[in-house]
């Protein structure tokens, strides 16, 4: 989605970890602006990923190229996931923005706010709480399924994106 609202983004970056149980997803876009949001009174990028029914994505009329809806997914992933890591970087702010949830979204740390002068990118790690799933870890199905689905990014994502998977670029460029 970032992809279509910054031109500039050029890379997305996606590591699948089976030995730690984890998967890290960032790309090199616009950050989420590191600013206390005026209605809800926290980060913004506490209210995107950490507050349940809080979007800006609610228009049934608007045209959508992307994939999202309602910000369900992000929180979703954190609602199911032993722990959750938001690391932003806003440029325009200079300020580096970084929170953990754990516990399916139960325990929520304070947000770790720097100043910051690098590239803005967005990062997120999870760890899924795989006991409401029935499983014991990232086996080789759902790994499987979940690298396929980097190869369709790749395929479906402007040529100028680099996509990498487990620190390799992929070669596919279209489908």
């Amino acid at each position: 989605d970032n992809l279509k609202r910054d031109s500039k983004m050029d890379l997305i970056d996606v590591t699948v970890d089976r030995q730690q149980g984890c998967v890290s997803v960032m790309n090199n876009g616009h950050g989420i602006p590191v600013q206390i949001h005026k209605e809800h009174k926290c980060f913004v990028p506490e209210l995107i990923f950490g507050h349940l029914l809080t979007s800006d994505n609610y228009d049934d009329n608007e045209k959508k190229v992307t994939g999202g809806r309602n910000g369900f997914g992000a929180k979703l992933t954190n609602a199911f996931s032993k722990r959750f890591i938001i690391e932003t970087a806003d440029k325009s702010a200079r300020k580096k923005f970084k929170q953990v949830f754990e516990n399916n979204m139960s325990h929520k740390h304070a947000p770790q706010v720097d100043d910051y002068s690098g590239a803005e990118y967005t990062r997120v790690t999870f760890w899924p709480d795989f006991s409401r799933f029935g499983m014991v870890g990232l086996d080789r199905d759902i790994t499987g399924l979940m690298m396929k689905r980097v190869y369709d990014i790749a395929g479906a994502t402007d040529k100028k994106c680099k996509v990498v998977l487990n620190g390799k670029q992929l070669p596919v460029k279209n489908f």
